[in-house]
């Protein structure tokens, strides 16, 4: 009987751990500084909008999708899911109101990050939105996102 060779076990090697780190690096998620980006301002401006046409239900939440974290969408798709459940147990159609932006705030607490606040309104209602963008992969991505 031969005995099992130490060296065939599947223990990760300090080379094997260095080869993952090095693919993490290379394809993982790569931040963008905020000067290679378009205007965070704008980008805040109309990823804005597009939330409030989702929860309204006028526009498709996967028109976001790649504007949007995961975790980010599956919030949006659940709050559009239940406004669209509540709007047909009230009998109402998808409304299509101008939402009004009456401020934006922004700043930002490192190079590849900004955290923005927006006011938007319609005839009835205000709302505030709070989200973070982040530079990722060459285009801003909504990381983070509060509506009340």
């Amino acid at each position: 009987m031969s005995q099992p060779n130490a060296h065939t076990t599947s223990t990760p090697t300090r080379r094997s751990i260095a080869a993952a780190a090095r693919s993490e690096e290379f394809f993982g998620r790569q931040k963008t500084s905020a000067h290679e980006l378009p205007s965070a301002e704008t980008f805040t401006l109309n990823i804005v909008r597009g939330v409030l046409e989702v929860l309204a239900g006028v526009r498709e939440v996967d028109q976001l999708a790649r504007w949007l974290s995961e975790d980010v969408y599956r919030t949006v798709v659940i709050r559009a899911g239940l406004a669209a459940r509540a709007r047909s147990a009230r009998g109402m159609p998808a409304p299509r109101a101008t939402h009004i932006i009456q401020s934006v705030h922004l700043s930002s607490p490192a190079d590849h990050v900004v955290e923005a606040t927006v006011t938007a309104s319609t005839r009835l209602r205000t709302r505030a939105v709070a989200l973070r963008l982040e530079g990722l992969d060459g285009r801003w991505r909504v990381t983070s996102l509060g509506l009340l």
